[in-house]
């Protein structure tokens, strides 16, 4: 009867931490398309991207310790407000200005949290002073484009929890 009651409770509890992962893997899928649309310097396209992580951000995620509730609670209106911003203009420069405080919040949810589902690196661009989360350690700019695309470095990685 314990054997079996340990094992249920083993199973209930990879359940939710898949269902975690699941959560916050589809932020931060909705995230990088937002980042790889700034990249692409398409602000319709990022628009509708960021529209898409306003709605992952939107959508509770369940079963996390009170420590990581409290930290989502932290940075989840910020991270929303951003969003937001991006969905409501196509004016790129305003896009991006928005793009450097939501990768900010969204490094330092996803580095407290530790639930990323795929290995994430923040990179840093030197000349814009700013970060961004990829999910490539090659170099992609989001602040400038076709005009600086590989200017920055990796400074930091986020291994994917198992």
């Amino acid at each position: 009867m314990k054997k079996t009651l340990l094992s249920l409770i083993l199973v209930l509890s990879i359940v939710v931490a898949k269902a975690q992962n699941a959560a916050i893997d589809k932020v931060t899928a909705s995230y990088i398309g937002v980042k790889n649309a700034l990249v692409a310097s398409n602000a319709t396209l990022a628009k509708s991207r960021s529209a898409e992580l306003v709605t992952a951000l939107s959508h509770p995620i369940k079963g996390l310790k009170p420590s990581q509730q409290k930290l989502l609670a932290t940075y989840l209106d910020k991270l929303k407000f951003d969003s937001r911003h991006i969905s409501q203009t196509t004016v790129i420069d305003h896009q991006r200005e928005h793009f450097g405080n939501l990768s900010k919040n969204m490094y330092s949810l996803l580095s407290g949290l530790k639930l990323n589902g795929t290995t994430i690196y923040q990179q840093y661009c030197p000349m814009k002073k700013a970060a961004w989360l990829s999910e490539s350690e090659d170099i992609r700019n989001p602040y400038y484009g076709d005009d600086m695309l590989e200017c920055g470095k990796v400074t930091a990685t986020l291994k994917a929890v198992k």
